[in-house]
């Protein structure tokens, strides 16, 4: 078995798509319409046919209350990994993203996180190398 595909939700799916594109380099996979219902994803440009990300409106109200009560935990609703995390994160604070949690060192990796200004901390992983 494989993962293809995971789902964040998100309260603005043209604001979601601006970020993860433009802000973080994702590239455009997949849009498309059916009625009120928009299939949006993207992907890493580093592996094109590797696993998308939905953006997923989260217009049902059980969607709702998930994405608010984990992004008031503090919770990430997704990660991502790196192999340069200050690399890319000094690339996206260039690009305007204020950070929640910089780069820090926690056992076995550097992360960080980011608020994704649809509803979402988004955090970033490179592993310890030893």
């Amino acid at each position: 078995m494989k993962i293809k595909l995971t789902s964040v939700y998100v309260d603005d799916q043209e604001k979601a798509l601006r970020f993860y594109t433009d802000v973080l380099g994702f590239a455009k996979k997949a849009d498309f319409s059916n009625g009120p219902f928009r299939w949006l994803t993207v992907a890493s440009p580093e592996e094109p046919d590797g696993t998308e990300l939905q953006l997923s409106l989260n217009d049902n109200p059980a969607a709702k209350a998930y994405q608010e009560a984990i992004f008031q935990q503090g919770q990430p609703a997704t990660m991502f990994f790196t192999d340069d995390i200050n690399g890319d994160c000094e690339r996206i604070k260039a690009r305007g993203v204020e950070f929640i949690m910089p780069p820090t060192s926690v056992p076995g990796a550097t992360i960080a996180r980011v608020n994704d200004t649809c509803g979402n901390l988004i955090q970033f992983n490179q592993m310890a190398r030893y």
